[in-house]
């Protein structure tokens, strides 16, 4: 807190900055002597009177909720203390710590929100905040929405538009917002731990037909392209952010349930609202295109600066957008630290001022247009520890087809397994999870099922059945494993449940041999295989069942998920400090 705050800072109470204005029989708000008053609607506070110069004004709590009991009003240091009201005890009761404190504010004004409304206080406020929220159309292409039960997907897009005062000056100002910098979020399903994905606006992608709403609530589908730069996914010929949404989708495989846009203002308003954010350079910088001229060692920038530095690319690494891609991770992962530090987390003043400057700089999609939904994708993202906050990038290559390098490709060896850690909620960091003993004696039971012996591929005799997988998908991996594997003893044996998720290999006692080689040449896991009986293949003769569910990705593609990135794929965490070079 500053230092005209009183008392410690857990004793503040965010609900004390609601109290009566005697003179009008108002609720408002009142920050402490040294914070701004945020514009909210409703009254102004009247000027006090001299004559009760430096009394303290009378504290209540808001009666937005209804049934809500008002605390009575603190007592002055020294005074002597009042009788109870009658059938009441006369201490104070004990507060309780809200969990909302924990949330980790991605989107600015969620976390202010959560901590207002905690307190009970706040209907105009919190319809003042809805007031400042702007969304547009997901066309579609999301999900829908996240939901708290399941693994969490956001896409955050920074534009390169240049509306704002101030932002005119910085290059392209006619542009009409391409996706300059984009992240997908990655919370996983139990929320400990979470990847963020940078996505390099020079690659090379194939963008989609986009169905996008009109004004006149109509739909217009703008037309794909192929072979075209990621950032031409926002803006170019009217593509809207849900286009970058389908064209991610369309990359990685991995569908958003919601994006935010964020232009040049954002990093500006929201750095200012937070006090500044703590970063680091190993080297002087004085770059003449972004604007920033800092010495060697740490700063605190925010403003004006801290836009300068994430658009800073020619005076780090290889003065590409790569090397600039670096210098936003570092800045989001300084930005995460300070969020959750006590420093903002205790302050009611600099919570509020997040609450407008978050409010005010994002675009949502229509499926999280409230300050209610907000507060609900904070609270979510809250559980996580930055210490397992990863920052990655796609795995790119220079494009081959350039003699003057200006653009990337996909690394094919190495990003479809980062995609898939993500599809598959697999942490990039070490999570220590505890499970009970039933999970972990059934765990070793299945992993017992893999050790031992294993018979030639010739030796396997498998009839193929297809459950939840796409149609015509059984007859694919049959001439997979006869043409590739030589598992020359299979054949289709039709459809199966069209409702199994999970791909599964029943087998009798002396067929585990046969089931051990299968495995090892599918990927499947020991959870898949299945110890019970076999049955006859159309020759009579006895055969395991391998039942193909949802998770079969396709003939030849391994069920194995990767447990770490592979080598050479840039990864941070938000919890390190990393100097820029």
């Amino acid at each position: 807190m500053d230092a005209q705050g009183r008392g410690r800072a857990g004793d503040i109470d965010p609900a004390d900055q609601w109290v009566l204005n005697p003179h009008t029989g108002e609720y408002e708000l009142r920050l402490t002597p040294s914070a701004p008053q945020s514009g909210i609607p409703g009254p102004r506070r009247s000027a006090p009177s001299p004559s009760r110069a430096g009394a303290p004004a009378a504290r209540t709590a808001s009666p937005v909720a209804p049934g809500r009991t008002v605390p009575p009003p603190r007592r002055r240091r020294g005074a002597p203390p009042e009788e109870p009201l009658p059938g009441r005890r006369g201490r104070r009761p004990v507060k309780k710590k809200s969990s909302a404190k924990k949330a980790l504010l991605w989107t600015g004004g969620a976390m202010a929100f959560v901590l207002v409304a905690a307190a009970g206080g706040g209907y105009l406020y919190i319809r003042h905040l809805n007031g400042n929220i702007t969304s547009v159309s997901d066309d579609g292409a999301s999900t829908g929405g996240f939901q708290t039960d399941k693994a969490i997907n956001i896409l955050l897009i920074g534009t390169d538009k240049r509306t704002g005062a101030g932002n005119e000056s910085y290059g392209d100002k006619d542009s009409v917002g391409h996706a300059d910098t984009t992240i997908l979020l990655h919370v996983s399903k139990d929320r400990t731990n979470a990847t963020a994905l940078s996505i390099p606006r020079d690659l090379i992608v194939d963008i989609p037909d986009c169905p996008t709403t009109q004004a006149d609530g109509s739909t217009k589908i703008i037309p794909g392209t192929d072979g075209v730069r990621f950032n031409t996914s926002l803006g170019q010929s009217e593509r809207t952010p849900s286009c970058t949404v389908r064209t991610v989708t369309e990359l990685t495989g991995i569908q958003a349930d919601n994006f935010m846009v964020a232009d040049f203002n954002a990093v500006k308003t929201l750095t200012t609202a937070v006090g500044g954010v703590d970063i680091c350079l190993g080297k002087d910088i004085d770059d003449k295109d972004s604007k920033l001229k800092l010495s060697k060692g740490t700063h605190t920038i925010s403003g004006e600066q801290a836009l300068a530095f994430v658009r800073t690319r020619h005076s780090v690494g290889f003065g590409g957008d790569l090397s600039r891609i670096g210098l936003q991770q570092q800045f989001l992962s300084a930005l995460m630290r300070k969020l959750k530090s006590n420093d903002t987390l205790t302050n009611p003043a600099k919570m509020l001022k997040l609450a407008e400057a978050g409010t005010k700089a994002l675009t949502v999609d229509s499926q999280l247009d409230s300050i209610g939904k907000l507060k609900d994708l904070g609270l979510e993202l809250g559980k996580l520890n930055v210490k397992n906050l990863t920052f990655t990038t796609v795995p790119v290559v220079d494009n081959p087809a350039e003699k003057v390098k200006a653009t990337v490709v996909l690394n094919d060896a190495t990003a479809p397994t980062v995609f898939d850690m993500i599809k598959n909620d697999v942490s990039f960091t070490e999570v220590k999870k505890k499970a009970s003993a039933a999970k972990s004696a059934s765990a070793a039971e299945a992993a017992a099922r893999l050790k031992g012996t294993k018979s030639a591929a010739s030796e396997v005799r498998v009839r193929i059945l297809n459950g939840g997988a796409a149609a015509g998908s059984a007859q694919a991996e049959l001439e997979y494993l006869q043409n590739e594997e030589g598992v020359l003893k299979s054949e289709n044996a039709g459809n199966a449940d069209a409702s199994l998720a999970k791909t599964t290999l029943e087998y009798a006692p002396d067929q585990a041999d046969q089931a051990r080689r299968l495995a090892a040449v599918m990927g499947l896991s020991g959870s898949a295989l299945k110890p019970g009986k076999s049955v006859t293949n159309s020759q009579g003769l006895p055969t395991m069942t391998l039942t193909l569910g949802k998770d079969f990705k396709g003939a030849g593609v391994s069920f194995t998920t990767a447990t770490k990135a592979p080598e050479g794929v840039q990864q941070s965490t938000a919890d390190k400090v990393e100097c820029a070079k």
